[in-house]
């Protein structure tokens, strides 16, 4: 026969066994060689053009059980690729990304929403050439899984929003050239 007291430690850890566990937040790190910031914008109406930054680091911290997130990315907007090395230059200038006072441009979020079991939008702060606004990036595909090669935990996703260039001091012939951008990002982290 069990005494009360050894009645109440079995219902306690009959309790504690049986609660699922509980995920701590993971941090992961942005990985360079699979993360491409591309943005695009009308030239002068006769088409879309389209580049991409080369280099972006950043961290991503994921709670699918809390259902919150949290992302810091840093773009080095020296590494715009236009795939013309004069207009790289130009892009770089003053009147555009002004990358020898501002040679970096930075996201951070303060809210990710979620439908069902993963992230729909990304609510933050887009910083650029000295200008920081609030953004929505919209969240059009999202994976956690364990990455085949790598052998670690991986998340990757895809998000865009359009932002007006001259909200950033960076306006030059507009309306020519088109002010609205669309800023599009393919992200892949590895859990640290």
């Amino acid at each position: 026969m069990r005494t009360p007291k050894a009645s109440l430690i079995a219902l306690a850890l009959s309790t504690i066994l049986a609660t699922p566990a509980f995920a701590a937040p993971a941090s992961y790190v942005v990985e360079g060689t699979h993360t491409y910031p591309r943005f695009s914008y009308n030239h002068l109406g006769f088409s879309t053009q389209l580049s991409r930054f080369n280099k972006t680091t950043g961290t991503v911290v994921y709670d699918p059980v809390a259902k919150t997130g949290e992302v810091d990315v840093i773009i080095d907007t020296t590494s715009v690729d236009t795939g013309a090395s004069i207009f790289d230059a130009h892009i770089q200038g003053e009147d555009f990304l002004d990358t020898a006072k501002y040679p970096t441009a930075r996201f951070k979020s303060s809210k990710v929403i979620f439908e069902g079991d993963k992230p729909v939008a990304i609510e933050g702060t887009l910083s650029l050439k000295g200008v920081s606004k609030p953004v929505m990036l919209t969240v059009t595909s999202f994976q956690a899984m364990p990455h085949p090669m790598l052998k670690k935990d991986a998340i990757g996703a895809n998000a865009h929003v359009t932002v007006k260039r001259s909200d950033f001091n960076a306006g030059k012939y507009a309306p020519y050239v088109g002010d609205e951008v669309r800023i599009d990002i393919a992200i892949e982290a590895i859990k640290e």
